[in-house]
């Protein structure tokens, strides 16, 4: 189908969805995920033909995990479905209400943004979260995925709108852009006139690339440089497995810790454990001068390593004197995305909490907990790292907008 038509059909499928109610937007995601899960060695079978040409085509490590799908993770995408349809439903909730002098009775109310562009890579999950979250926050939504996951895209969304077509409700509701082309991703950009707001998920590039290119609202997802900050306060038998878990338990995901920072005061003692836990684990580790003296593998660290998603076993490493020198490194190299400190100083941590730029910021665990379903919002559309509209992690309020309802007596502007 062309782009076209595609956008099109969203435009008028938009009124349809935002008019459901909540028990018909739960039933239709209830059964989604439940025909995702039956229809699981279809899709993995889809998955399988990517996997094998990413493998080709040289792709990285960390994305190859991010592409792979097996019936754990479908699994895991179908409950993520149930989750949103176990929430709340956002759409009418009154955030504000209040009479005027003049006797104009006014409310504040959330209602759905209308048609979402979704642009991303390598993350066929994402097709079904962003259907998801979308569909009961009352939205219609585009998908523009890679090209690097096109079989599995099309298998999971061909079976969602089948489920929708099941329940009764117009498939519509979801459309996926099956043409790979860049030159379509540039020309979905421009669709201002169908699509209300676009959300890129990916490659710093490719976020980048929306953001400059779009003529449609865009939130912006953001890439991941997150940091452990370990105080001289730290309890070090806390610090080793948060920092292990941060770092090794998915390596190709934006809210794993790609740089750590030391005070001087514990250097001598933690770093040694350090690199003995990240040599088991399979890390480089990229240091300055100074905590590099102590750990025999290290390699030198660069300007750029302390700016840089590895998305990699690697990490750099700084040492710092104080929880200012600490704060101030992070809010220098930091993307926005996921910051950790871990000490037992209430105050210190207070600080840290209160000063680093961030959209979220932690004491005494992993930034690997960034994420809506941890956050308990069901699956997430995305962590934005920008400041308006949303941030941090969004789950269904953040794909609202309001409007204003105003109910009078007659009353005329004098």
């Amino acid at each position: 189908m062309e782009l076209l038509e595609i956008c099109k059909r969203a435009k008028e499928v938009k009124y349809e969805v935002q008019n459901l109610c909540t028990d018909e937007k739960n039933k239709a995601l209830l059964a989604v995920a439940d025909k995702l899960e039956s229809k699981a060695a279809d899709i993995i079978a889809a998955n399988k033909l990517d996997c094998e040409n990413g493998v080709k085509n040289g792709m990285h490590q960390g994305l190859l995990d991010r592409l792979m799908l097996d019936e754990k993770r479908i699994k895991a995408m179908a409950d993520g479905l149930r989750e949103v349809a176990a929430l709340p439903d956002p759409v009418g909730e009154v955030t504000e209400e209040f009479e005027r002098p003049n006797g104009l009775k006014i409310k504040k109310v959330r209602v759905p943004m209308g048609v979402i562009g979704i642009i991303y890579e390598a993350r066929p999950n994402v097709t079904a979260d962003a259907f998801a979250l979308t569909f009961k926050a009352g939205n219609a939504v585009i998908l523009k995925g890679g090209s690097d996951a096109i079989n599995s895209n099309i298998a999971i969304a061909n079976t969602m709108r089948e489920a929708l077509t099941d329940e009764g409700i117009n498939a519509d509701a979801i459309q996926l852009i099956e043409n790979t082309e860049r030159s379509v991703t540039t020309q979905f950009m421009q669709m201002n006139g169908y699509v209300d707001v676009l959300i890129p998920r990916g490659s710093a590039g490719l976020i980048r690339a929306v953001v400059e290119n779009s003529t449609i609202p865009v939130i912006e997802t953001g890439t991941g440089n997150c940091h452990i900050y370990v105080d001289k306060a730290a309890d070090l038998e806390k610090a080793i497995p948060i920092v292990i878990n941060a770092k090794t338990q998915r390596i190709g995901v934006c809210n794993s810790a790609e740089s750590l920072v030391v005070h001087e005061a514990i250097k001598d003692e933690f770093l040694p454990k350090f690199e003995k836990a990240m040599k088991e684990h399979n890390v480089e580790i990229r240091a300055d001068k100074e905590s590099s003296a102590l750990m025999s593998s290290a390699n030198p660290a660069t300007e750029e390593d302390f700016g840089k998603e590895y998305l990699d076993y690697i990490i750099s490493v700084k040492t710092v004197k104080d929880v200012d020198e600490a704060i101030a490194h992070i809010n220098k190299y930091n993307t926005g995305h996921s910051e950790s400190i871990i000490t037992e100083d209430e105050e210190t941590a207070k600080k840290f909490l209160d000063r680093v730029d961030a959209a979220c910021v932690y004491a005494n665990a992993s930034t690997r907990f960034t994420d809506g379903f941890e956050f308990g919002f069901g699956a997430e559309i995305g962590i934005s790292t920008q400041k308006l509209h949303a941030r941090g992690p969004m789950g269904l309020k953040e794909l609202t907008s309001y409007k204003y309802q105003i109910v009078g007596e007659g009353q005329i502007r004098g």
